[in-house]
């Protein structure tokens, strides 16, 4: 019994490490995104509750005074907003479908976060011979290796269209049904273009798991699917953008024709509920782009690396906590090309948003479906 409850354990503990990462990397996302937008419209952005100086958070709770220089100001400011929303009043309006309207923000929330369930975020850890055979004994940084595991992330991640759907429904109001409605038709519009490009990848490396996907790219940087696949990577960028429902396809939040969108009614936790579940859906799509096109975790040289540190624990620590490093970089490089977009590019009409992905990205998409099909069969 003692020997089944460890292995259920050490089964939940990449589990365990890849949600945790994925929910402590949030509040940094928050914070650059603000910071972001501060630098590109030419202000200073959060600057006022930090640690150190007038207003930081030591002054706040014990009354020290450590200097009169505010340090690092604005670093905390995630946190702030987050007291800030549980003391807000969890307000449910009198006409609104009480069950519905709780469970949405948790149908917004739960598919981001279960698309990382089959991304591979990093090479697998060599922990030495420390079984009972000698062999060594590997911990992958992998929820699950599923055969299907792009197909997994395409499902999923159309889940969350429903949270926002029945969020605006279950409101009872006229701007958030409104909202609703267009995160779904906005939906249907992309989703169709990016699976047909998942189509496409599919044929290229000949799988539908996200491991191997990774692994035919490791033979070199021209051998990824950025290099092999560019028109594919343009289109999923174009879809990244509508299905996060970021500028300049926020249709379904558009603050100057919607008041609020589908989460006008919504305040306190049900509000960051929505707010989190969109910050990780644009992590989401940055690690599959990562994936797909980038070469995930690999980066130049890890082969000799990983064959230099043989069974030693703390070498392979190393050449796994550079995996790890270069797929951050990675992921990350796309949520900040998210923020910068977000902040420079005005919002589409919602005719020019039907317009692009009925007659731009999904004749596109279609076309490369037919290049890769002559590819592959060539």
């Amino acid at each position: 019994m003692d020997f089944e409850w460890a292995d259920y354990l050490w089964k939940l503990l990449p589990v365990f490490l890849v949600f945790l990462g994925v929910l402590s990397v949030v509040p940094i996302h928050v914070y650059l995104e603000r910071k972001g937008a501060g630098y590109i419209q030419d202000r200073v952005g959060p600057n006022r509750v930090g640690l150190l100086g007038p207003d930081g958070l030591l002054e706040g709770l014990f009354g020290w005074r450590v200097t009169r220089q505010r340090i690092l100001g604005g670093l905390i400011q995630p946190a702030a907003d987050v007291i800030k929303l549980i003391g807000k009043e969890d307000f449910v309006p009198a006409k609104a479908d009480k069950v519905l309207f709780t469970l949405a923000p948790m149908m917004a929330l739960l598919p981001p976060l279960l698309s990382f369930v089959v991304v591979p975020v990093g090479a697998d850890l060599n922990l030495g011979p420390i079984d009972e055979s000698g062999h060594p004994v590997w911990l992958p940084l992998q929820v699950a290796d599923l055969n299907i595991g792009i197909l997994w992330v395409l499902s999923v991640a159309s889940l969350s269209a429903y949270g926002l759907a029945l969020g605006g429904w279950a409101s009872n109001n006229k701007f958030s049904l409104l909202g609703g409605v267009r995160a779904t038709a906005q939906m249907i519009s992309y989703e169709i273009g990016m699976g047909l490009i998942v189509v496409c990848m599919a044929m290229h490396y000949q799988s539908l798991s996200l491991r191997e996907m990774v692994g035919q790219q490791s033979h070199g940087v021209l051998q990824w699917g950025v290099f092999s696949q560019p028109l594919a990577f343009a289109i999923f960028v174009v879809c990244a953008f509508a299905e996060n429902n970021r500028l300049p396809f926020d249709l379904p939040e558009c603050e100057a024709e919607l008041v609020g969108g589908f989460h006008t009614e919504y305040n306190s936790l049900k509000f960051g509920m929505f707010f989190q579940g969109e910050y990780i859906a644009m992590l989401a799509m940055g690690a599959l782009i990562a994936t797909l096109f980038l070469g995930g975790w690999h980066y130049p040289g890890y082969e000799a690396l990983r064959a230099a540190a043989g069974d030693a624990f703390w070498a392979n620590l190393g050449v796994t906590l550079l995996s790890l490093a270069a797929f951050g970089v990675k992921t990350v490089g796309f949520v900040l090309f998210q923020i910068w977009v977000r902040w420079t590019l005005p919002r589409f009409r919602y005719d020019q948003l039907m317009s692009i992905g009925w007659k731009g990205i999904v004749p596109l998409a279609l076309l490369n479906v037919v290049v890769t099909v002559a590819m592959v069969l060539a």
